[in-house]
């Protein structure tokens, strides 16, 4: 028996059925659930003390005393009194603070960027040196404060020593007398966190693309040339978030001066933190503490407004 051939239907021209993707209904709060763990830990660390810190400027809170009278705005007021206790000796230390900023922070751009041309070079134990620049940087301020106050004493330090050995000066009062306090203040700072700042500079120069100076080089440009419109434009993001966090270090600083001159000579090299450490915690009045922090915030925010502001600005002109 001859078996019956039977034709297959033909799929030629014939429009397949996609296969169904299983899919989730989008839910407006899943992304929430994912932000909870952060923006619990951010809300219980950060807005809840702002919040309690604001609440504290506007009473007279001494934590000795059981009576907080609210005062408003009294404790701001004060601070801009110039016949009140508090108001001069703020903005002395707001002053100093300025002036530590503008000493230490050419020092703390221009000197880890030249590290950090000198690290991106190619040679034979270029990581130790990385290294060595760096390692000032893992130690912790109390450290830092203490070895530098022995070695900048004036009677028995170091510095002095070999000052004296080469031939200089060798009575210098580092800590003491102003201006050496605050080329102490500076010199140790830029010492001890130029690291940093190298490595935020070296990773930004590894990011910019070889084929950029081949061609600068091709078309003739030197090394400065190269430097000026090559490099500063491939560190554009880089700087800015450089100056900016250097900035609001430098307006913070608090351990060298506390551990180095001890705000001295006459509190000259008080800063703002001292001052507020100090009105806070040795005199107890922490209602005239929390104004004054809340006014160096504000001027720090306004200061990192400018600074944006005039980045923003050079890059619309490009």
């Amino acid at each position: 028996m001859v078996p019956r051939l039977t034709a297959r239907p033909t799929t030629e021209g014939a429009t397949r059925t996609p296969a169904r993707v299983a899919t989730r209904p989008y839910r407006w709060w899943t992304p929430y659930v994912f932000m909870a763990p952060y923006l619990a830990l951010f809300a219980t660390f950060v807005l809840a003390p702002i919040g309690y810190s604001l609440w504290i400027s506007l009473h007279e809170w001494d934590i000795n005393v059981p009576a907080r009278p609210f005062v408003g705005l009294g404790n701001y007021r004060e601070l801009f009194d110039t016949a009140s206790v508090d108001g001069p000796r703020f903005w002395a230390a707001m002053r100093a603070t300025g002036v530590f900023t503008a000493l230490s922070l050419p020092f703390l751009l221009v000197v880890p960027l030249f590290v950090a041309l000198l690290m991106n070079g190619r040679f034979r134990g270029r990581n130790l040196y990385r290294a060595v620049y760096f390692a000032p940087y893992v130690l912790g301020v109390a450290v830092v404060g203490l070895l530098w106050r022995f070695l900048l004493d004036g009677n028995i330090g170091t510095v002095n020593h070999y000052l004296g050995a080469l031939g200089l000066p060798d009575d210098i009062q580092w800590t003491t007398d102003t201006p050496a306090a605050w080329w102490a203040l500076v010199g140790v700072t830029v010492w001890w966190t130029l690291g940093f700042n190298a490595v935020i500079y070296l990773a930004g120069l590894q990011d910019i693309p070889a084929e950029l100076y081949e061609a600068a080089r091709v078309d003739g440009a030197g090394a400065w040339s190269r430097f000026v419109h090559v490099t500063l434009p491939g560190l554009r993001p880089v700087l800015l978030f450089v100056v900016n966090a250097t900035l609001l270090a430098s307006a913070n600083m608090f351990g060298q001066s506390y551990l180095i001159t001890a705000g001295a000579p006459a509190d000259e090299t008080k800063t703002a933190i001292f001052l507020i450490a100090e009105t806070g915690l040795r005199r107890f009045e922490m209602g005239t503490a929390s104004a004054m922090s809340f006014v160096l915030a504000l001027a720090l925010m306004a200061a990192s407004a400018v600074l944006f502001r005039i980045f923003r600005d050079r890059q619309e002109d490009r």
